[in-house]
């Protein structure tokens, strides 16, 4: 089983994982979080949540797997973010560090390493695949004009410039230099309409400064040979298709590699020592460093494609970072680096009526929902249901009611609890706690035809979860939770345990042991349910099932009377869900509109009256 993000203090850290000759070696990587504030919802599902699940499917399946991530923390939205605190850029990042790694650790995110990209390492392996760039002839110096602001003696980079969207039917007034928000189309600051400084709100003027490029059509064979190959091989998803094709069309340009910043890791030429590199150069090779920081012999991960399988997960935005520029970087070293094989993106999560907006505060953010007492696998589990995976999908609080209530407390949470609660009744009402014997299972038609409905269900679980299609792999999941309060109900077994004791040990036999197939199942989404449920069902951690011989387990799924051993004594029954009630959910959706600023004001104004109420309305996790 993979982690469920708790931790004991007391025990060393296992020795980092190589990879196993004759093993399956997959290398897990979700989008580097920007490290200047603090991530909203839409930002875990798109990336940490969505390769937590597939990590931990990975684990369960018996591969060698390991997942890699930590906060992006260079360039110039830092730099920004620590001049509106009067701090240093270290200080902002050693700050939001914290912030990030305790909302993972809140959503149980399993990662092998949590690291950052603002250390030694990162510098060493920026610096080292430069050097074999410049060797290889790959990139071109040349002169740009870049706004330069009077007012602040500086040179402005992308996100230092704000201005109106050039391209026709967007004009988005607030466009950043780099990207427009609005319409997502990248952008150069120079391209702005009345651009202004973003410190001081003056106009800028256009001045000429050197920078380097890499040679991206110079490169292109190279990459169009690595993205036919790999976007079959890997069956990438069709939106990181289209955008990767919408950038070659387009036609490749020569891009710019150097900023004329401080907080970046430098050039290493004398003539650039006052740049450094450009945060999209050097944040996807923070996989590489924190892989090193992880372990000294990172090579094996990395410089190993015969052997190792590298999936990553991101957002839409971050496609051609990831499908152009990251592989060109490293093809261009002439070294032997493993490539992405297989990547997976998520469309837009939106909140309520509009977008999340860090800017702004709109929607729920990583802390926020730890502070709701609405329990972390409700969350995984609304978040995952509602996995953008082709095209936006939208939060809000009515939906996440619903689910939960609808399809985790009635539906999975009422099987469970219906099963574990009928064994545990005294002899005479129930089974004394002691799971019985399926004598004639084979033969009793009605298990005979759930047990085929719930081996096709595991067969098509495990082809999506393959496939990295998360949200079918759940819904396949929870089907078979629907199969079995619907083999309850026709069992009808409340009435067999008077008049067909045999047949009735047979239907508990078989749901129970469909409980602890649903608990392996629902591990990658809801680690702490499987936890909970594994618990209840007096197992200890090394009798849990996995999913480690794909035949063996779609036999096992037909043959479920056979997974619990008769005599087996379960453990103390609970319900696994809460209600979700109306006035929670009215109080949630009110306590979280507006801005963060907005929202301080409130909460401190109703601090007294907030506490009151979740007394009254808590939402508690497992009694």
């Amino acid at each position: 089983m993979g982690s469920t993000g708790e931790e004991n203090p007391a025990a060393p850290p296992p020795p980092p994982k190589l990879p196993i000759p004759g093993k399956r070696n997959i290398l897990i990587t979700s989008a580097l979080p920007y490290v200047n504030n603090v991530p909203h919802l839409g930002n875990i599902i798109g990336s940490v949540l969505s390769a937590d699940v597939f990590a931990r499917f990975c684990r369960l399946r018996g591969y060698n797997a390991i997942y890699i991530c930590g906060t992006d923390e260079y360039g110039t939205a830092t730099e920004t973010k620590a001049m509106e605190d009067n701090c240093s850029p270290k200080e902002i990042c050693d700050k939001y560090h914290v912030i990030h790694k305790d909302v993972y650790k809140w959503f149980d995110i399993s990662f092998d390493n949590f690291g950052r990209t603002s250390t030694p390492q990162q510098t060493e392996a920026c610096q080292a695949i430069f050097k074999k760039l410049l060797d290889n002839n790959w990139l071109i110096e040349n002169t740009m004009q870049q706004p330069y602001c009077d007012t602040c003696k500086r040179f402005l980079a992308d996100r230092l410039v704000e201005g109106t969207c050039p391209f026709e039917g967007c004009n988005y007034e607030s466009a950043r230099g780099d990207q427009c928000e609005n319409c997502g189309k990248l952008l150069n600051a120079t391209d702005l309409k009345d651009p202004k400084c973003k410190v001081c709100r003056n106009a800028p003027q256009i001045r000429d400064t050197n920078h380097l490029f890499l040679d991206l059509p110079a490169l292109r064979n190279k990459l169009e040979e690595y993205i036919n190959n790999m976007s079959v091989a890997g069956s990438w998803s069709q939106n990181a298709i289209q955008a990767t094709h919408a950038w070659l069309k387009e036609g490749l340009k020569v891009r710019c590699i150097t900023r004329d910043l401080k907080w970046g890791v430098p050039v290493p030429l004398e003539r650039f020592k006052e740049k450094v590199f450009y945060v999209w150069f050097d944040a996807p090779i923070g996989y590489v460093s924190i892989t090193s920081c992880y372990t000294n012999e990172w090579e094996q991960w990395w410089k190993n494609p015969e052997n190792v399988e590298l999936y990553q997960f991101m957002g839409k935005d971050n496609v051609p970072f990831h499908t152009v520029m990251f592989p060109s970087t490293l093809l261009g070293t002439g070294e032997n680096w493993t490539l992405m094989k297989t990547i997976s993106v998520t469309e837009y999560l939106n909140y309520e009526s509009g977008k999340f907006s860090k800017s702004k505060g709109i929607g729920v953010f990583g802390n926020d929902a730890k502070d709701t007492n609405i329990p972390v696998e409700v969350w995984r589990y609304y978040l995952l249901t509602n996995r953008p995976e082709v095209s936006d999908t939208l939060f809000t609080w009515a939906d996440l009611q619903a689910k939960s209530n609808n399809e985790l407390l009635n539906n999975l949470g009422n099987f469970i609890n219906r099963v574990l609660s009928f064994i545990a009744k005294p002899p005479g009402q129930g089974y004394g706690s002691i799971v019985p014997d399926a004598n004639g299972a084979e033969s009793h038609q009605l298990t005979k035809t759930l047990a085929e409905k719930v081996g096709k269900y595991v067969e098509q679980y495990l082809e999506a979860m393959e496939k990295v299609k998360l949200k079918q792999g759940l819904k396949t999941a929870m089907s078979i939770s629907s199969e079995g309060n619907a083999y309850l109900q026709e069992s009808q077994f409340w009435k067999l345990y008077k008049e067909d004791q045999p047949s009735c040990s047979i239907v508990m036999r078989t749901s129970v042991g469909l409980v602890h197939l649903l608990a392996c199942l629902l591990e990658p989404f809801m680690p702490s349910f499987s936890v909970e449920v594994n618990k209840q069902l007096n197992l200890q951690p090394e009798k849990h099932i996995s999913l480690c011989d794909e035949k063996g387990d779609v036999d096992r799924a037909r043959r479920p009377w056979e997974i619990i051993p008769a005599g087996h004594k379960i453990g103390s029954p609970n319900p696994l869900f809460k209600e979700l009630k109306d006035d929670e959910v009215e109080f949630f959706r009110s306590k979280f509109a507006g801005s963060q600023a907005d929202r301080i004001i409130r909460a401190e104004a109703e601090a007294a009256k907030t506490a009151e109420q979740l007394k009254k309305t808590k939402i508690s996790g497992y009694n």
